[in-house]
């Protein structure tokens, strides 16, 4: 019999550890971002990443997502999982692409080869063939037309069954959309990004880019114990689209877009 434990906050403290070979910085930072932020317990509770073998995640920062799910299965044999969640996934391939080299230096001193992450520009690099796309509060920092260059290639390599999991931040949300955006820009502050401008969309607008690049989709809310405006949204390959004309791949922009984690 499995031994299941309550506290939902174990898996995601157990994922937070691996950073402490990291230092000190790398390891606080990842201990509240864990705990803080909704995107993670849901991302395990709700069994989204499940039957995903391969999975990349765009803009990955210091890794946090591969470091959830590297101890995921760990956490179930030491009764660490609460029962009432999904089993926990078991990917064989996990794969990050993150432009800041310092977070990279982090995700690998934690992660070691269990995770490849690939200093780079999500605009530019090769995403390979994955069967789900992670793309978690970084679209907002990309311009329009790199937005939709993105998709249409995650569009382009993705299976039928694939899956994109896309988390942004709703224009149209009123005061929580401003508290989102002010705190992206105290982000971009702190990384001497001052004038870096925000490229943000409405989630009908997310929405409508998405079916125009090949997909379908469905919203979950993001915001659980937070002020903000953000959503996650689910998306799936249209069959009908299967046959997409492959999109230009476009230079790195001249200036570069920060990744979240």
């Amino acid at each position: 019999m499995r031994r299941h434990c309550a506290n939902p906050d174990g898996p995601l403290l157990a994922a937070a550890a691996l950073y402490r070979a990291a230092g000190r910085f790398a390891y606080h930072f990842a201990r509240g971002k864990l705990r803080g932020d909704p995107i993670y317990r849901e991302l395990l509770r709700g069994g989204l990443l499940q039957d995903r073998p391969s999975i990349l995640d765009l803009g990955c920062g210091q890794g946090l997502i591969a470091a959830c799910l590297l101890t995921a299965a760990d956490c179930e044999r030491r009764g660490l999982w609460p029962g009432a969640w999904a089993a926990p996934p078991r990917p064989t391939s996990l794969r990050g692409i993150e432009l800041r080299p310092r977070a990279v230096v982090r995700a690998r001193r934690a992660l070691g080869e269990r995770f490849e992450v690939q200093l780079g520009d999500i605009c530019a690099a090769d995403f390979g063939r994955p069967d789900a796309v992670l793309i978690l509060d970084v679209m907002q920092y990309l311009e329009p037309d790199s937005q939709r260059s993105v998709l249409r290639r995650a569009r382009e390599v993705l299976p039928e069954h694939g899956v994109i999991l896309m988390r942004v931040g709703d224009a149209h949300a009123g005061w929580r959309f401003h508290c989102t955006r002010f705190a992206d820009q105290c982000v971009l502050a702190m990384r001497g990004q001052w004038s870096f401008r925000q490229h943000c969309r409405s989630v009908a607008d997310w929405r409508a880019l998405l079916a125009d690049c090949g997909f379908a989709s469905e919203i979950r809310p993001m915001s659980a114990g937070t002020p903000f405006a953000n959503v996650l949204i689910v998306a799936t390959p249209r069959p009908a689209l299967n046959r997409l004309p492959p999109s230009p791949r476009p230079a790195p922009a001249p200036a570069p877009h920060p990744a979240a984690g």
